[in-house]
């Protein structure tokens, strides 16, 4: 669990479970927000469910990222958890890899 400094310009986020996972985006978010140079890759190894909260700030999150030129990208998401991005239509509206070293080949190859 935990944010990193992946590189100069990727912050890694390793998702806890509910009910931490509001506490961990709102940090990401703010950090994102005062760095305003930075893509976030978000790991969701550890989450089998997510809140209606949760996908609130992760929406903020990503809003506050596009709106700079970047990019949020999730990995490593549960079938279960994806499913309910499918349910709220969220799954085309963020960028879902299979694990973080594709998200972080991505990222550092454009």
């Amino acid at each position: 669990m935990g944010i990193q400094n992946w590189s100069e310009d990727i912050i890694l986020v390793d998702l806890p479970q509910e009910p931490q996972i509001g506490d961990e985006l709102k940090t990401v978010t703010e950090i994102a927000r005062d760095r305003g140079d930075c893509d976030v890759v978000i790991d969701f190894s550890e989450v089998d469910i997510v809140t209606s909260s949760s996908l609130s700030k992760m929406l903020k999150l990503r809003k506050l990222l596009v709106d700079c030129g970047h990019k949020c990208i999730f990995c490593s998401v549960a079938p279960a958890t994806r499913g309910i991005f499918m349910v709220t239509g969220l799954d085309g509206v963020f960028e879902m890899v299979d694990d973080k070293f594709v998200a972080l080949a991505g990222l550092q190859i454009v």
